[in-house]
């Protein structure tokens, strides 16, 4: 009996691992728009944005 309860534990560690590859997979992240200057990316209100390594990167938040 304990090793049918430790194999049913055993397999639901197991499977849950491949179950939240899926769903972290899934999650839609938003990619910056390549870039060649700063010039190039979007400006937006409270960030400031910067051309990085070809890709719009949020710098810092800017303060009031």
């Amino acid at each position: 009996m304990v090793e049918i309860l430790k194999f049913v534990y055993v397999m639901f560690i197991f499977l849950s691992i491949f179950q939240v590859m899926v769903a972290y997979d899934s999650i839609y992240f938003r990619k910056s728009p390549p870039c060649i200057t700063d010039k190039d990316c979007p400006n937006l209100k409270d960030f400031t944005v910067r051309c990085r390594k070809g890709f719009c990167i949020q710098i810092h938040k800017l303060t009031p």
